[in-house]
């Protein structure tokens, strides 16, 4: 019998999670998000949905995958042999690969600008003229995102202990200590403070139905629950530990990163008189602008990207790593010939996404361009409808004894905690999910 990996320490394991968790999501798409959608009260709700939906159904991702240790297709035919259910496994792979085919031209964007800033010719810039000439040009797009995919590769083969467990242990400290050093410099500007109250202090009036919505799927989204990767990322942790902390462990971690990206963006933004609802633009558009203005802004525009690639990387790491644990099955001598053929299997899908800002402007998926169609097929369809469905598979057709006999494990005082994370993974998180998904396909508003 093959013996599965596992996580050399629970803090590698955290910390893995943590950066398939923060990524993009935390900090390219929550400033841009809070930008355009009230700031503190958005923040407040999403701080709020991420403890109470969120991190319930990162509880029972975890708790699939310890409890089977196996990879995400066959940990659903373990725990509901003979049944349909694998196909949940086998859709969070697809939905990965389609994830990371797009998220890889992101990655490349950032190379881009990373290498323009190391070359010094990031200064001085239109921004928005730069960002459009990079993401138009077919040759610099893909070459990026090829090189992005290489970079993701030659972590993941490695494997769990010696390839995204050493990766995440450098990364995650150095991601947080480039944050604490931007922060510093963003608040010691004049007028640093009316970005700090538009992040802290909620204006009531800003409070809507889609707030609360949109602030629900950003908490949902950030935490990476829905394709199975943390299934799959938890088949590698030990029968000791207790998921539950783990669990809001990275839920707490996701939602310090997101302040310290508002308070990195914000200060800033407001103290240099630009205006924090840019929309995804934000980031490649709006903060190289912010960093031109301020002393030594090369060097701390530099310190953002190597932040922003180290953050988008982690996040690869897990999504390519679901595709190949259901390829390897355990067999060590497989990894490396299945990551290189699973990454470049997805580089070759993520092209046509990489080139629909340039020559494949014109070619249109349900009046989308490749790249949009993706996104929108993977954040408002596969993710939510995972989650749903993982929550349905956790609260329903699991026995209730096995659950809480897994939660238990590492734990004390369970009864209270048990009932409580129960009721919401069998009502309140499905219901939540389920409106959601309604709303971000369009049937309600």
């Amino acid at each position: 019998m093959k013996k599965h990996e596992q996580w050399n320490s629970k803090l590698g394991f955290i910390l893995a999670a943590a950066g398939s968790a923060i990524g993009l999501g935390a900090i390219w798409k929550f400033p841009y998000m809070a930008g355009t959608n009230g700031g503190a009260i958005f923040f407040f709700l999403f701080i709020v949905l991420t403890v109470v939906v969120g991190a319930p159904i990162l509880i029972a991702e975890f708790l699939i995958g310890r409890n089977t240790q196996k990879d995400a297709v066959r940990a659903y035919k373990t725990l509901a042999p003979g049944t349909s259910w694998y196909i949940l496994g086998v859709a969070g792979v697809i939905f990965s690969l389609i994830l990371l085919s797009f998220y890889s031209v992101v990655g490349g964007w950032i190379l881009s600008y990373l290498l323009r800033s190391v070359t010094g010719s990031l200064t001085n810039e239109n921004y928005g003229e730069l960002f459009n000439s990079i993401i138009g040009n077919p040759i610099e797009v893909v070459v990026c995102q090829f090189i992005f995919m290489v970079m993701t590769i030659m972590v993941v083969k490695g494997g769990i202990q010696k390839g995204i467990e050493r990766a995440s242990k450098y990364m995650m400290p150095a991601l947080f200590l480039l944050f604490i050093l931007l922060a510093f410099r963003s608040l010691t500007l004049d007028g640093a403070m009316a970005g700090v109250e538009f992040l802290l202090k909620p204006d009531w009036s800003a409070l809507t139905a889609e707030t609360v919505l949109l602030a629900l799927g950003q908490a949902f989204f950030t935490l990476s629950v829905g394709i199975s990767v943390m299934v799959t990322y938890a088949s590698y942790l030990s029968k000791t530990e207790n998921i539950a902390k783990s669990a809001f462990s990275v839920a707490g971690l996701n939602i310090l990163i997101c302040f310290l990206a508002g308070i990195v963006i914000f200060p800033a933004v407001f103290a240099l008189g630009f205006e924090p609802g840019q929309g995804p633009g934000l980031v490649f558009v709006v903060v190289p602008a912010v960093f031109n203005e301020i002393a030594f802004g090369g060097i701390f525009l530099f310190v953002f990207l190597v932040l922003l690639l180290f953050a988008t990387l982690t996040s690869a790491f897990s999504i390519l790593e679901i595709v190949v644990a259901v390829l390897v099955k355990d067999d060590k001598a497989k990894r490396g010939r299945m990551t290189w053929i699973s990454g470049l299997l997805i580089f070759i899908v993520g092209v046509p996404s990489a080139l629909s800002f340039g020559v494949l402007a014109d070619v249109q998926v349900f009046g989308k361009s490749i790249f949009d169609a993706a996104d929108f097929l993977v954040s408002n369809i596969g993710l939510p409808l995972g989650a749903l469905f993982i929550s349905i598979f956790v609260g329903h057709r699991l026995p209730s004894k096995l659950v809480k006999t897994e939660l238990a494990q590492g734990s004390k005082n369970l009864n209270i905690f048990f009932s409580i994370w129960y009721f919401v993974i069998r009502y309140v998180a499905p219901v939540a999910i389920l409106i959601v998904f309604l709303q971000s396909i369009g049937i309600i508003s």
